[in-house]
């Protein structure tokens, strides 16, 4: 395939992020992949340009959110960021501003990494706030707005997170016990993700469309017998 795409992605370092770069420099759809980073990764490829984005003030960077498709991975935790506000701020303020600019530049394409059971409304503060970062993204207008609800990630992590560890463990056990409606609340591996969000960017089908942790896979395994 000719390569002639250009992405965009927040959140390269986050397990999914780092995933989705990896791939997308390995493969041949992308020709460059643009990183809005707070700061330096040290990762070098010829595909890759940076770009140190202070994302309280994204207008800074409006001007690169240019190409073909957004890669929305940029998230926290309670653990990183106990103040609801500021997390509030990371996982939906940011990624829809985002939208926003890439949606004004021309871009025709937004895929989001957001979480099983999101929902606006939602009595928990979490998948509110997953499920209002959804639906205000997919108000902006594209062509096509793609959302990702992934389960329990998988993957090999940067940081320590014993809690996690555990629970992982758990995942894998009970997985696959879980059957029918269940089945998007399996654990998932990061690289299924990654693997079917690049997919989805190069089938890009019009309008607003979700995919749970099930559905993901399935388009992963797609991917992977292509």
């Amino acid at each position: 395939m000719r390569m002639s795409k250009i992405a965009v992605i927040a959140g390269s370092s986050g397990l999914v992020g780092t995933e989705l770069l990896h791939r997308i420099c390995a493969g041949s759809e992308f020709s460059l992949v643009k990183l809005l980073v707070r700061k330096p990764s040290g990762f070098m490829h010829a595909k890759v340009k940076e770009y140190l984005t202070d994302f309280d003030r994204l207008e800074q960077v409006a001007p690169v959110i240019t190409g073909d498709v957004f890669f929305s991975c940029l998230g926290s935790t309670r653990k990183k960021t106990p103040d609801k506000q500021r997390y509030f701020q990371i996982d939906h303020d940011y990624p829809l501003e985002m939208a926003r600019i890439a949606s004004a530049n021309g871009m025709q394409q937004f895929h989001l990494i957001s979480a099983v059971g999101a929902r606006a409304g939602a009595a928990n503060f979490y998948l509110d706030m997953k499920g209002k970062t959804e639906q205000d993204i997919a108000a902006v207008p594209f062509a096509s707005v793609h959302i990702y609800r992934p389960s329990f990630l998988d993957g090999a992590r940067t940081e320590r997170r014993p809690l996690e560890q555990i629970a992982l463990a758990l995942f894998r056990r009970v997985s696959p016990l879980m059957i029918g409606p269940l089945r998007k609340y399996r654990s998932i591996p990061a690289a299924d993700v990654a693997k079917a969000m690049i997919r989805k960017s190069l089938q890009p089908a019009a309008g607003v469309h979700y995919y749970e942790s099930d559905v993901i896979q399935q388009v992963a395994r797609a991917e992977a017998l292509h």
